[in-house]
């Protein structure tokens, strides 16, 4: 009997002492993961009202409709151009939705890191396209393809609203469509430019003497 309520109290002991390490121990497994200290703040960079933070680079036609920006040739399938905001940036996450015309190889796409004050692509596009044409949507392109995205474009939605986001961290590049990954890579020899901070474009011109439309709602971004 003696026994018995020797090993008890020393087992309920042993159970008081531990208990605060299992529970500190549980504590932290149960914690859940908590996001990088370094991100800023999410902010729009449309107001759905007015071009207020961008500026229009070449010929192309831009403005804002029914709280969509929309951008156009206005039936002269020669003019193209970009809407560039007026501030830069370097490292990012983007997000925006864009629904385009369906034709041929007209297409749009979303430049980073461009220079400022020049309707043509200095840094890495974001294809916006068709797969058919072999514009692929997502897909990244300097002066050839580093990846194709969307390639066989069974993600993108034709005539519809298909969101996109980009993260772009140094030389390492990540596009989701329509809330797919299709882009996970990193430039293993990017140009010095293509790293710079710089400001984001959103493109379209006139393909196959065809004037089509792109049109953008809900961009947001935030600084990495």
């Amino acid at each position: 009997m003696k026994l018995v309520l020797t090993l008890t109290l020393v087992t309920c002991s042993l159970a008081a002492a531990l208990a605060p390490a299992l529970a500190a121990d549980s504590a932290k497994i149960a914690a859940p993961a908590t996001k990088p200290t370094t991100s800023a703040a999410w902010r729009p960079l449309f107001n759905g009202k007015d071009l207020t933070g961008w500026k229009v680079e070449g010929k192309a036609h831009w403005r804002v409709e029914d709280g969509v920006i929309l951008g156009t040739q206005d039936g002269d399938a020669k003019l193209g151009g970009l809407l560039a905001t007026t501030d830069k940036f370097r490292d990012f996450e983007l997000e925006l939705e864009f629904m385009i015309d369906e034709h041929g190889k007209y297409n749009s796409g979303v430049y980073l890191r461009n220079d400022p004050g020049t309707a043509g692509r200095t840094g890495y596009q974001v294809n916006i396209g068709r797969g058919a044409a072999e514009e692929y949507c997502a897909g990244v392109y300097t002066d050839h393809w580093l990846a194709k995205g969307d390639e066989k474009d069974t993600i993108r939605k034709p005539l519809q609203w298909n969101s996109m986001r980009i993260v772009a961290r140094g030389p390492h590049l990540v596009v989701d469509l329509n809330g797919v990954n299709v882009v996970n890579m990193t430039d293993d020899k990017p140009e010095p430019k293509f790293l710079q901070s710089g400001v984001i474009g959103l493109q379209t011109y006139g393909a196959e003497n065809h004037p089509g439309w792109v049109k953008f709602r809900n961009i947001r971004i935030r600084e990495l």
